[in-house]
């Protein structure tokens, strides 16, 4: 498949029970999503730096969720007309709006790695806005 070719796939849309959270999990929902979008809060990142931010996941894997995360205006792929090519992808818009989320997200694991006694390791969680809440914790 080309890869330059646009991929036409209709947003999702919440229609088993109407929940605003049942939208929010279609859109954001699995494992490696979540995930990207945090890493893409500090900006704009190419394919490979998303592969070795999320290793356990692998590039086709990253691939799916990168076209389905365009197809629904979370994230925008920018391609510079170069030899090599040149990708990269950055959230939209809407896809900042995501931001509160998804920090929240991510302190909420850490306390819940604390309970269950697992190792927390607060690298793993390397956004700017999450190194800024911190801060503001701290000093508050």
């Amino acid at each position: 498949m080309n890869d330059s070719t646009p991929l036409k796939r209709n947003r999702r849309t919440a229609h088993r029970t109407g929940c605003a959270v049942e939208a929010t999990i279609s859109v954001i929902g699995g494992v490696w999503k979540p995930v990207i979008l945090f890493h893409l809060l500090d900006g704009k990142l190419r394919f490979n730096a998303i592969c070795r931010l999320t290793p356990a996941a692998t590039p086709r894997m990253i691939t799916l969720q990168l076209r389905e995360l365009e197809a629904d205006g979370i994230i925008s792929r920018i391609i510079y007309p170069e030899v090599p090519p040149k990708v990269e992808y950055e959230l939209t818009q809407l896809g900042r709006s995501l931001a509160p989320v998804l920090v929240s997200m991510c302190e909420w694991g850490e306390k819940l790695q604390e309970l269950s006694g697992l190792p927390v390791d607060t690298g793993a969680c390397r956004s700017t806005l999450r190194q800024e809440a911190v801060l503001q914790e701290k000093t508050a």
